[in-house]
C-alpha cells in the first residue's frame, strides 16, 4: 500500500549481486523454473545465476546433436541426471534420409558417460546407435541407469540388450520403440526378467524382435511394479498367462490375432484390471473387437492403427469408450466415425488419424473430409492435439477448429490427392481464422496440394504464428514473395521444415535472415541451384549449411510407393551450431558453410 518502486538498479543489485538473495534461496527458485526457454532467460541476468544455472540444471535436451559439441555441454552443465538428444532430421521417419546420414552416438556417450556423475536418464532419439556405444555407457553408468529411451535409433543388436539386463539393475524405463536391431536372440529378455524387479516400463513396440511369453510371465513376477508394455508382435493367446499375471499394468500393447476370425481361440484372454491404455491389436477384425467390450467404459487411449476394422466397427467400439483421452486411428474410421466419436469422447485430448491403405474400396468406407472434423471441433472442446490425414478440407472447417479448440497446441493437417475436386481452395481465410483463435498454438503442420494455399494465405501463417516454435509447410505459396512475407511475421519460430515449393534457393536464404529466432531449417524440393551457392546470402557465424544435391541418376527414378527417389530432389539443411563444421559428413553431402 503506498510503497516505493525500488528503481531498476537498485533491484539488479539485490537479485544479482552478493549481498541479495541468499544463494540456497535462488537455488531453490531455479528449482521451480522448468521452461528451457525461461531458464536461458533467467541465466543470462548476471554471471551469479548463470552460474547457478549450470550447477541446478538437472535436465538439457539437446534438439540437435551437431549444434554443440559435448565437451561443450559437459563444462556449462557438470550436474545433469538427464539428458535427451536428437539426431538425424524427422524426414528420417519417412525415408527421405539417407542410412549414412551421420548422428553417431559415439561421440557423446564417450565424452559424457563416466564425467557426469549424476547421470541417470539418457533418451536418444534418430542416432546411429551401436553395441560398443551401449556397451560404453553401461560400463559408466550402468549401476545408476534408471531411464534408458533409444527411439527410432538403428545399428545396435540383441547382444547390447544382454548387457543392458546384466548390468542396468535400477532401470526403471527401457524404451526401444521402432529401432532397427539386429536379433541374436531372446535371451535378453530372460536377462531382463530374472535381473531386475523395479522395472516400470518396457517398450519394443514396432521392432521385429521375437521374444518366449515365458520370459514375459516371470518379468512380470519379479517386476511387480510393471505399469507399461508395449511389444513387438506376439499371438494374444500367447500371453494369457503374462496378463494373468501382470496385476498393476496399466498400459499393454502389440497383442496380435494371427488367426483372424477364430474368436474361440481368444475367448480366454483376460486383461488386467486396472488397464486403461490399448494399443497394437494388430489383425483384430469384426469377431474379435468383444475381447475389448468389458472394460471399453474404463479406457483412457486406443490405439486401432492397425486393426482390421470397418468403418462401422469404429462406430461400434469407439460408442463404448467414453472416457477417452486419446485416440489414434487409420482415416478409414470416415466421417461417420467421427461423428460417433464427437458425441461420445468429450474428454478428448489427442487425436491421431493416420492414411490407410490406398486401396480403391478404401475411400468407398471411409476416408476423412471437412464434415467429421468440424463435428470433432464442436464435440470434443478438450483437444490438445490433433492430426490428420484428410480428402477434403474447407476454410470453414478450419475456423470452426480455431473457435471450438481453444486448448489446441499441437495441430497437424496433410490433405491427400487422392480426390480429383477439393471443395473449398485456397485455404486462405480458414488457416487465418484457425491461427487467429488458437493462441496456445506451439507446433504446427500443414501439408497441402499445389493451388491449396496463395501468397497470401502463406503470408497470414506469418502474421498469426506469434507462438509457434515448430512447423513443417508443404505445397504452399505461389512465389518467392509468399515465403518473404511469411518469414517477416515469424518471430518466434525455432524450427522450420519446408516440402515440395516453388520456393528459389535466393528467395530461401533471405527468409531465413528474417526470422531471428529461427535455430534450424531443412527443405527438400524447391528450386535449386546445381551447387547450392545462393545458399550463402544466409551464411553468418555459427550458422551451418550443407547441400545435398540431386543425384543425376536418380532424377527420373520412383520408389516402391510412386514417390520421387528420395535423391532425386535437392535437400539443404541449416542450423545454428557452436561446434562448426561436423568432421562426419558423407561424401554426398556439401558443406557449404562454414567452408
Amino acid at each position: 500500500m503506498g510503497g516505493e518502486v525500488p528503481e531498476p538498479r537498485r533491484l539488479s543489485r539485490a537479485l544479482g549481486g552478493g549481498g541479495g538473495v541468499p544463494e540456497e534461496a535462488l537455488h531453490l527458485v531455479f528449482g521451480y523454473v522448468d521452461d528451457p526457454r525461461d531458464r536461458e532467460a533467467a541465466s543470462l541476468v548476471c554471471r551469479r545465476w548463470h552460474r547457478i544455472d549450470a550447477l541446478s540444471r538437472k535436465h538439457v535436451t539437446v534438439g540437435f546433436c551437431y549444434a554443440v559439441e559435448p565437451a561443450r555441454l559437459l563444462a556449462r552443465f557438470p550436474r545433469l541426471e538427464s539428458l535427451a538428444l536428437k539426431g538425424k532430421p524427422r524426414a528420417a521417419m519417412y525415408g527421405l534420409i539417407p542410412e549414412d546420414w551421420g548422428a553417431y552416438a559415439a561421440p557423446w556417450v564417450a565424452q559424457l558417460a563416466a564425467p557426469l556423475d549424476c547421470l541417470k536418464a539418457v533418451h536418444l532419439r534418430r542416432m546411429t546407435v551401436t553395441d560398443e556405444d551401449i556397451a560404453v555407457l553401461v560400463r559408466a553408468r550402468g549401476h545408476m541407469l534408471q531411464v534408458l529411451k533409444l527411439d527410432k535409433c538403428s545399428d545396435f543388436s540383441t547382444d547390447a540388450l544382454r548387457l543392458i539386463a546384466r548390468s542396468c539393475r535400477s532401470l526403471r524405463t527401457l524404451f526401444l520403440e521402432e529401432c532397427i536391431i539386429d536379433d541374436k536372440g531372446s535371451e535378453w529378455l530372460h536377462e531382463l526378467a530374472v535381473n531386475n524387479s523395479v522395472l516400470v516400463t518396457l517398450n519394443f513396440y514396432m521392432t521385429d524382435l521375437k521374444v518366449e511369453p515365458s520370459d514375459l510371465e516371470i518379468l512380470a513376477k519379479n517386476c511387480k511394479s510393471l505399469l507399461s508394455l508395449k511389444m513387438s508382435d506376439c499371438d494374444l493367446s500367447d500371453l494369457i498367462g503374462f496378463l494373468q499375471t501382470s496385476k498393476a499394468l496399466q498400459e499393454f500393447a502389440g497383442g496380435s490375432f494371427c488367426e483372424v476370425g477364430e474368436y474361440t481361440k481368444y475367448e480366454k484372454v483376460k486383461f488386467p484390471p486396472r488397464l486403461c491404455f490399448l494399443g497394437g491389436l494388430t489383425f483384430m477384425g469384426k469377431n474379435e473387437m468383444p475381447i475389448i467390450f468389458p472394460f471399453s467404459a474404463t479406457l483412457k487411449k486406443l490405439d486401432l492403427q492397425y486393426t482390421l476394422l470397418t468403418t462401422e466397427d469404429h462406430c461400434q467400439i469407439i460408442a463404448k469408450c467414453p472416457n477417452l483421452l486419446v485416440l489414434e486411428v487409420r482415416n478409414v474410421i470416415g466421417d461417420s466415425g467421427l461423428e460417433v466419436v464427437a458425441d461420445t469422447c468429450k474428454k478428448l485430448r489427442r487425436l491421431r488419424i493416420e492414411r490407410g491403405e490406398d486401396d480403391p474400396g478404401q475411400e468407398e468406407q471411409g476416408g476423412v473430409s471437412q464434415i467429421g472434423l468440424t463435428r470433432v471441433a464442436v464435440g470434443c472442446r478438450e483437444l490438445e492435439y490433433i492430426a490428420a490425414y484428410v480428402s477434403d478440407i474447407t476454410n470453414g472447417a478450419l475456423e470452426s477448429i480455431g473457435t471450438f479448440c481453444k486448448n489446441l497446441y499441437d495441430f497437424r493437417l496433410v490433405l491427400l490427392d487422392q480426390q480429383r475436386e477439393i471443395t473449398d481452395l485456397p485455404l486462405d481465410n480458414g488457416v487465418r481464422a484457425l491461427l487467429r483463435n488458437c493462441t496456445k498454438l506451439r507446433r504446427f503442420a500443414f501439408y497441402l496440394r499445389p493451388g491449396a494455399l496463395s501468397d497470401v494465405g502463406l503470408g497470414y501463417i506469418g502474421r498469426y504464428s506469434g507462438n509457434i516454435q515448430y512447423m513443417l509447410l508443404g505445397n504452399v505459396g505461389e512465389s518467392d514473395n509468399g515465403l518473404i512475407q511469411f518469414a517477416m511475421g515469424c518471430t518466434n519460430l525455432r524450427k522450420l521444415e519446408l516440402r515440395s515449393c516453388c520456393f528459389s534457393e535466393r528467395a530461401l536464404a533471405v527468409a531465413v535472415l528474417q526470422m531471428p529466432s529461427l535455430r534450424y531449417i531443412w527443405v527438400q524440393g524447391y528450386r535449386a541451384s546445381p551447387t547450392g551457392q545462393d545458399l550463402l546470402l544466409m551464411a553468418r557465424p555459427f550458422w551451418n549449411i550443407e547441400f545435398a544435391p540431386p543425384s543425376p541418376e536418380n532424377v527420373y527414378r520412383m520408389m516402391a510407393d510412386g514417390q520421387p527417389c528420395v535423391d532425386n530432389q535437392a535437400q539443404v539443411l541449416a542450423y545454428y551450431s557452436l561446434a562448426g563444421r561436423r568432421p562426419d559428413c558423407p561424401q554426398w553431402l556439401v558443406t557449404l558453410h562454414p567452408a
